[in-house]
């Protein structure tokens, strides 16, 4: 037993007493330095529900110890139980679960008179907040080690055949860097190094014992705690010489029924990954909100803030449509937007596509705002056919540094780069967040979009950029609508690959809502139905149903001027008619103009019966 650590005490839950422990530097039986609590340390009486799910090991060491008669009824402290003898733990979070009967990080939790932690104590331990990683074993030069070592002896290992011996525990990444570049000089090539230094620093350095560690094996996603230091050993075959213990929770979860943020984080392609960002996700994983909220009383939660296992699995939902809002956009039936919503909540991606002037952007706009609670969570941006993936997603631009006034190229994120980052902090992920691209097929799609083609339909999926080299995934909660005129005949030339990742709907002057939009705008507006009358008849003059011509030219006050419905006549709408009668010798004015128009309007009323004479 080692006598230069201090007494540990544990608060025990509910304004419980605290129990006295003792740290040693005994290694328990898979490297876990052993805990001692001595006789007549409290213990609590119940367990929280989740217990035998979150540390099986401990729920079963707990129940034989209570049948052993090693806890037994206190007397003093009534309704408490307490340790008959001294107890040796296997680590210092199992003796935390076992005296809590909850989940615990012991390295947190058992603290000093002065409330300094039991890991500040510990070589290779650090400060900050623990953290959640994944390490790959199922597939390790051919072996599953996950089932062979890592869940039997609760370890988990990394590969490191060519580092050499006496590697320290905490070597910056720097020193890190030349031992890879040293050992590993014609064994691996350049972008495997620069992996292997990021895995190994990861393991040896940003590890610490508290931290959650994940795996994937037959399908099923393993999750642990590590409980105690790194160590190198010579194994024979090299596959698992860096080398952590663990206390691994039973049983495993489905890959297939996992959240999709925490698919597309395990989906990333390295052998050691942070996943902290979805840490509150794993830490709901098989518990009920209930079981979640038992545990956060457990450990004298505040009750008013927000439990983050429950926040984060709160529902992305996209809102129903409501009579008030198709009263508002002027649409004709409410079902409409519904069906719209839906597409948007199965596809993700939608775009409104017709002639000029059906309101297309206006739309797409007000639906996203309604949809994601307001306009901080929509983002506007227009195509064009110099547009690309670097104004769009991320590249490097010069920008000039305030200090020394000179220009350098810098990575900068773009649009959707920028959206992305917002949707997928913690706090957002159950809110909507809107990308609006007016003009989508004005720009060539394949070049703009990138790898990121790919994200579009498979969203539990994440890729390597091309630029910051980063693992990349769309969130849930991003959602794509597109707008596309139809007059330049650029919806013919959408490839087959667009077409399976969004989903079309058609604005036209032929169809609703589109069609009457007009006479319902007039309406509300309190003014007569000559101009929809006029639009009426033009559209039916125009044979080509994608030149035809969409109302908001003339949802304007402009238009009810003295001479405005004229103007707006002879320099908007003319001028598209022209363009797609070019060549053909139309006259334009006879055919399209107001005069004829207004003349057949008057030939098509009923005349009134002649009079005898």
């Amino acid at each position: 037993m080692a006598d230069d650590y201090p007494a540990f005490r544990l608060r025990l839950p509910n304004g419980g007493p605290k129990a006295r422990g003792r740290h040693t530097d005994e290694m328990g039986t898979n490297g876990s330095r052993k805990f001692v609590v001595g006789p007549g340390q409290p213990v609590r009486p119940d367990v929280v529900p989740s217990f035998s799910i979150r540390v099986a090991s401990a729920h079963k060491l707990r129940e034989q110890l209570i049948a052993d008669g090693r806890i037994k009824q206190s007397q003093t402290w009534p309704g408490w139980l307490e340790t008959a003898d001294e107890i040796i733990f296997n680590s210092s979070s199992e003796a935390a679960a076992v005296l809590t009967g909850r989940s615990a990080n012991g390295w947190v939790e058992w603290k000093t008179e002065d409330g300094r932690p039991l890991g500040d104590f510990m070589p290779g331990v650090w400060w900050g907040p623990n953290r959640t990683w994944l390490v790959r074993g199922s597939n390790v030069a051919g072996l599953d080690l996950v089932q062979r070592l890592w869940l039997p002896e609760g370890r988990v290992t990394l590969a490191a055949s060519r580092l050499r011996q006496g590697v320290a525990q905490g070597a910056s990444k720097d020193s890190m860097r030349t031992l890879v570049q040293e050992d590993y000089e014609s064994a691996a090539t350049y972008s495997q190094k620069q992996d292997l230094v990021e895995e190994l620093h990861a393991f040896l350095s940003r590890m610490k014992p508290g931290d959650t560690v994940c795996t994937i094996s037959g399908g099923r996603l393993y999750i642990g705690e590590i409980t105690g230091e790194a160590e190198q050993t010579e194994s024979e075959d090299r596959r698992s010489n860096l080398r952590r213990p663990v206390t691994w929770q039973g049983g495993g979860y489905a890959y297939e029924e996992l959240p999709e943020e925490l698919q597309q984080k395990l989906s990333v392609q390295h052998d050691v990954v942070d996943l902290t960002t979805v840490q509150a996700v794993i830490d709901g994983l098989g518990l009920t909100d209930e079981e979640l909220a038992d545990e956060a009383e457990a450990i004298d939660h505040d009750p008013t803030a927000e439990i983050r296992a429950i926040t984060a699995r709160r529902e992305l939902e996209l809102p129903e449509p409501t009579d008030e809002l198709a009263e508002r956009l002027l649409v004709h039936k409410t079902d409409w937007l519904r069906e719209v919503r839906d597409l948007l909540w199965d596809e993700r991606q939608l775009v409104l596509y017709g002639p000029p002037g059906t309101g297309k952007t206006y739309l797409a706009l007000k639906l996203a705002e309604f949809l994601g609670g307001g306009p901080e969570q929509v983002k506007l941006v227009q195509f064009h056919p110099s547009y690309t993936y670097e104004d769009f997603f991320e590249g490097f631009r010069p920008q000039e540094d305030p200090e020394t006034r000179q220009v350098a190229f810098r990575l900068a994120a773009g649009p959707l780069r920028e959206l992305a980052d917002l949707a997928s902090l913690e706090g957002n992920r159950h809110i909507p967040h809107f990308l609006i691209i007016d003009e989508i097929n004005r720009a060539n799609l394949a070049k703009v979009f990138g790898e990121l083609y790919f994200l579009l339909e498979y969203r539990n999926r994440s890729v390597r950029l091309t630029y910051s080299g980063d693992d990349f995934a769309l969130p849930p909660n991003v959602f794509v609508i597109g707008t596309m005129n139809t007059a330049d005949r650029s919806i013919a030339l959408v490839d087959a690959a667009m077409r399976r990742r969004f989903a079309f709907v058609e604005l036209s002057p032929r169809l609703e809502p589109t069609s009457g939009l007009l006479r319902r705008w007039l309406e509300s507006q309190g003014k007569g139905f000559e101009p929809a009358d006029l639009l009426d008849a033009l559209n039916s003059r125009i044979e080509d149903r994608d030149f035809r011509i969409g109302p908001s030219y003339l949802m304007k006050e402009g238009a009810f001027r003295d001479g405005g419905l004229e103007r707006i006549w002879r320099t908007k709408i003319l001028p598209l008619l022209e363009e797609h009668h070019y060549g053909e010798d139309i006259d334009i004015e006879k055919r399209y103009g107001l005069a004829a128009l207004r003349q057949s309007l008057r030939q098509s009323l009923p005349q009134p019966p002649e009079q005898p004479a």
